[in-house]
C-alpha cells in the first residue's frame, strides 16, 4: 500500500447526506460524495494486510462475508490514494458490472470484513466504489464496448433485474445475441420498483440500460412469460434461456383482519409509489397515499424501512415500524465475531429522517401483532399487538414467548406487511415445467443449469432473496456456464 501507516493516520470518514429535513421534501438521493482528497485518505486507510477478507465473498454461519463478486478492492483502493482514478476504474470494472448499484445499495459485507475493522472503524470501501463509477461517468471514461466478433448464438434472459442484467452483460461481449425480456414497463427490476429513488435515483438505472442497448442488448418489456410469449417459443427462438426472475412471492402475515382495507404488502406500497413518481410526479393518483394517516410496517428490514421513507415524504400523520427481534448491540456480541457481517445496531437513512421530525427512533422491537381491527365499512382503524421475549428453550432452541400485560392499541390506516419473500411466483416455473427446491428454482449454484435442457436459472430466483452483489455474482457466473454450454469452452471469468 502506497500509505502503510494510513489506518492508523487517518480516521474513518462517512459519506456526507443532505439534511434529514430538507431532504424528506423531495425524493432525490439523500447521500451526497465526499471530496477527492477526503476519499484519498479514506483509501490510505487500506492496511497491506496480507489476505484481504473484504474480497473473499463466503458464507459464514448464513450470514455473508466479503465480496460476492471478489472486487479487487485493496487494488483500487490503492488507486484512488495515489490519485489514479482511471486505473482504478479499470480494477473495478474487472469483477463489478455494475458498481454504480452496489456502491448506493449493497450492505457492504466487505466492510464488515475489512481487516481494520478488527480494532478500528472499517475502510470506507462502498462510498470509494461508488465515488470511482461515479467520476468515470463524469469523465467519459465509460463508453460502449463493442463486441469484437458475433458468435451466431443467442441466448434470452428472463427478469432485467441485477442478475439478468449481469448475465446479459457477460454474455454480448462474450459475441452473443441478447434478448432481455421483463414484465414491467421499465428495465431494471427491483432496481427500478424495488428500491427508492432517495438510496437509487432512476436517472442512474437508466443510464447503464443506455450503455447496454449501446453495446448491442435488446430490451423486450411489457413482456409476461405465459401471458405474452410461451417457454415454448422461447425455448425453439433461442440456444439458451437464463431465468432471472427474482423471489418476489411476498411472504404474507395470517392474521386476522387481513382483508381490511388498508392492509398492503410492503413492495405494493413501494412499486406502485416509484411506478407513479416515475410516471406522474404522483398526479395519475395511482399509488397508495399515507398523507395524513397513522401508518405502522410491520417488519424490521431494509424493505420495511424504505416504506418508513416513502410514507415520511408522503406526509403520514406518524410511523412506527414493528420488529420481531430485540434491538442488535453496539458492539459485535461473542457469538458474532470478526469477520462475520456484524450484527449490529445501526441508525439508517430512514430513521434519521424520522427522529428529526418526529424525535424518535421509529423501531418497536420484540413485539408481536395480535389482530388488525376495522370500522363499519371494513376500513383499517387500529393494531392490536403484545410484547414478546426472545428466550431458548432446554435443546437451545429458540422461541419467543407473550409477556402478559403489554398489550396496546395502536391506531392505523395503514399497514405495510414486510416480513420477507417465500420465493419465486409460480407462473415461470410451470411454463417450463422446472424442477423446484421448495419455492424456488432447482439449480445447483456454479453450474444453473435447470431440469429442462438449456434453460438456466440465477440469481433470487434460484437461491431465494438475497444482496444485489450475490445477484451480480450469479448472473456473471451464470453467463459463463450458457457460454460453454453454447460453445464448449467459455472465454469469461
Amino acid at each position: 500500500m502506497g500509505k502503510a501507516t494510513g489506518f492508523i493516520d487517518y480516521v474513518r470518514e462517512e459519506a456526507q447526506e443532505r439534511d434529514p429535513l430538507a431532504r424528506i421534501q423531495d425524493w432525490k438521493e439523500f447521500a451526497v460524495q465526499l471530496p477527492d482528497e477526503s476519499l484519498r485518505m479514506q483509501g490510505a486507510r487500506c492496511m497491506d494486510c496480507g489476505t484481504p477478507f473484504c474480497q473473499m465473498g463466503t458464507e459464514i454461519r448464513g450470514l455473508t462475508s466479503g465480496c460476492p463478486i471478489h472486487n479487487l478492492i485493496p487494488e483500487w483502493n490503492d488507486l484512488v490514494y495515489r490519485g489514479r482514478w482511471k486505473e482504478a476504474l479499470d480494477r473495478l470494472l474487472k469483477t463489478n458490472n455494475f458498481p454504480e448499484f452496489t456502491g448506493r445499495v449493497c450492505p457492504a459485507p466487505c466492510e464488515g470484513s475489512c481487516t481494520v475493522a478488527i480494532a478500528d472503524p472499517a475502510v470506507s470501501i462502498k462510498n470509494i466504489e461508488r465515488a470511482i463509477i461515479d467520476k468515470g461517468f463524469e469523465e467519459g471514461w465509460v463508453t460502449p464496448r463493442l463486441p469484437k466478433a458475433r458468435t451466431g448464438k443467442k441466448v434470452a434472459i428472463v427478469g432485467s433485474g441485477p442478475s439478468g442484467l449481469a448475465a446479459a452483460d457477460q454474455l454480448n461481449q462474450a459475441g452473443h445475441a441478447v434478448t432481455v425480456y421483463e414484465r414491467a414497463d421499465r428495465i431494471g427490476g427491483l432496481l427500478v420498483y424495488g428500491i427508492p429513488s432517495m438510496k437509487l435515483e432512476k436517472e442512474v438505472v437508466e443510464r447503464r440500460v443506455k450503455l447496454l442497448e449501446q453495446e448491442g442488448i435488446r430490451f423486450i418489456t411489457n413482456t409476461e412469460i405465459g401471458k405474452d410469449i410461451t417457454a415454448a417459443e422461447l425455448r425453439t427462438e433461442f440456444d439458451a434461456v437464463i431465468l432471472c426472475t427474482g423471489a418476489q412471492k411476498q411472504r404474507d402475515l395470517v392474521i386476522e383482519g387481513r382483508e381490511l382495507q388498508g392492509v398492503h404488502f410492503a413492495m405494493d406500497y413501494l412499486t406502485t409509489s416509484i411506478k407513479s413518481l416515475l410516471d406522474s410526479n404522483f398526479t395519475d393518483g395511482k399509488f397508495i397515499d399515507a398523507k395524513d394517516k397513522d401508518v405502522i410496517v410491520i417488519g424490521g428490514g431494509d424493505t420495511g424501512a424504505d416504506c418508513v421513507a416513502t410514507a415520511l415524504r408522503q406526509n403520514c400523520r406518524s410511523i412506527v415500524q414493528f420488529g420481531k427481534h430485540p434491538q442488535l448491540p453496539e458492539d459485535r456480541a461473542y457469538d458474532n465475531p470478526w469477520p462475520e457481517y456484524p450484527l449490529t445496531f445501526t441508525v439508517e437513512y430512514a430513521y434519521e429522517e424520522v427522529e428529526a421530525k418526529f424525535g424518535e427512533d421509529p423501531r418497536v422491537y420484540c413485539i408481536q401483532t395480535k389482530k388488525l381491527v376495522g370500522d363499519e365499512q371494513g376500513r383499517l382503524k387500529e393494531i392490536h399487538t403484545i410484547g414478546m421475549e426472545k428466550l431458548k428453550d432446554e435443546n437451545g432452541k429458540v422461541i419467543f414467548r407473550e409477556i402478559p400485560g403489554t398489550e396496546k392499541v395502536w391506531p392505523a390506516q395503514l399497514v405495510f406487511i414486510a416480513i420477507g419473500f417465500e420465493g419465486t411466483e409460480q407462473t415461470v416455473i410451470n411454463q417450463f415445467a422446472l424442477e423446484t427446491d421448495g419455492q424456488k428454482i432447482k439449480a445447483d449454484y456454479g453450474k444453473y443449469t435447470t431440469s429442462v435442457e438449456g434453460v438456466f436459472a440465477a440469481g433470487d430466483a434460484r437461491r431465494g432473496q438475497s444482496l444485489i452483489v450475490w445477484a451480480i455474482n450469479e448472473g456473471r457466473e451464470v453467463a459463463r456456464e450458457v457460454d460453454r454450454h453454447l460453445m464448449g469452452v467459455s472465454v469469461l471469468p
